[in-house]
């Protein structure tokens, strides 16, 4: 067994040895290269490629969800994995146990940034963007979710190229939304020579606020105009909360303006329960009118209201006939014009 162990070291010092001649062989014709171009010799030098790069953001974002989340949410988890080549995944988290252990999944993943999907009820989607340990960390209710696989979108990307961050001028404006913006640019951001990371920039991420929303677009850029086409996936983000800490801590900010899912369902019911109500009521009142006894009237009061006295006209007694009219005059200048054609029919005449 020791002379095994001897032998396998000395094999790795062998190869590191080689390692050490070969380095030392390339430094030497970077430097006859060199000196070749002082001297006037045509010896071209290939640049290094871009990813040759040192890797200095060691910005690692863990991407996992809690149990009971539904089909939808569970592409959409994978397109952001697929979108952000610098991101972990992890086993879904149990229903029991409480949201500061994602801080020691993280510290286990060696990650910095955490965006967690939290499932209630098995119809609302709420997701965390934290910055690991420290904070700030921030809670949003996650509406209309339209995933990749379900839209039909024309653009495409490389996979692993790095995005553009396109932000709403509105982001500047007030304090919490500049936390937000700092917050999705050190989660969504793809570090500068990351290792599964292409050297490429071919889409960008838009967040734009509207109806006091967030709301995520992904666009392909198109390299003849410089035109934008939609890659897919989109949702919106209503902001509830943001914590000093990571999952939770003080408050900074609730935003005034949110209503929770479970309020707005509890609306619905009410005004369709007063709907029904109201329909309740007027049957019932058509059929308490049904129900009362109608009293037979003997005599209509509206059968005298066209009755009008007719007016008197004196009786004369006419003793002549009256003298025949231009009408009559005209009827015997016809009956005899019939007579005469009916004779030249005839031939009597």
């Amino acid at each position: 067994m020791a002379a095994a162990k001897r032998k396998r070291g000395a094999e790795a010092a062998a190869e590191r040895k080689t390692k050490k001649e070969k380095r030392t062989e390339n430094e030497g014709e970077v430097e006859n290269t060199d000196t070749g171009r002082e001297g006037g010799s045509t010896e071209i030098t290939v640049p290094p490629p871009v990813a040759m790069g040192k890797w200095k953001n060691k910005e690692r974002v863990l991407v996992f969800s809690s149990r009971g989340i539904n089909f939808r949410t569970r592409h959409l988890m994978q397109d952001l994995k697929t979108m952000m080549p610098h991101s972990k995944a992890d086993t879904k988290m149990d229903r029991k146990d409480k949201l500061f252990v994602v801080n020691e999944v993280c510290e286990i993943k060696n990650c910095n940034k955490c965006i967690f999907f939290e499932a209630k009820k098995n119809m609302d989607l709420y997701m965390w963007v934290s910055n690991v340990p420290h904070g700030p960390s921030a809670k949003f209710l996650v509406q209309n979710v339209h995933t990749l696989a379900e839209l039909k979108m024309t653009g495409n990307c490389l996979k692993g190229s790095r995005p553009l961050l396109s932000f709403d001028p509105k982001f500047d404006k007030e304090p919490h939304y500049a936390l937000l913006k700092e917050l999705f640019t050190q989660t969504f951001s793809t570090p500068q020579y990351h290792p599964k990371s292409q050297p490429f920039v071919d889409h960008v991420f838009t967040f734009t606020i509207a109806d006091k929303r967030i709301w995520f677009r992904n666009y392909q850029i198109i390299e003849e105009d410089a035109s934008l086409v939609e890659i897919g996936p989109r949702f919106v983000l209503n902001l509830i909360k943001i914590f000093q800490g990571s999952f939770g801590g003080p408050t900074l900010y609730e935003n005034p303006h949110f209503q929770s899912p479970n309020m707005y369902r509890r609306m619905m019911r009410m005004a369709k329960a007063a709907r029904q109500k109201e329909r309740q009521m007027v049957k019932e009142i058509r059929l308490e009118k049904r129900k009362e006894v109608k009293e037979v009237l003997t005599e209509d009061v509206t059968d005298d209201v066209f009755v009008t006295p007719a007016e008197e006209k004196p009786k004369q007694v006419e003793h002549e006939a009256p003298r025949p009219g231009k009408n009559k005059k005209k009827k015997l200048k016809l009956t005899e014009l019939k007579k005469r054609t009916l004779l030249k029919r005839k031939g009597l005449r």
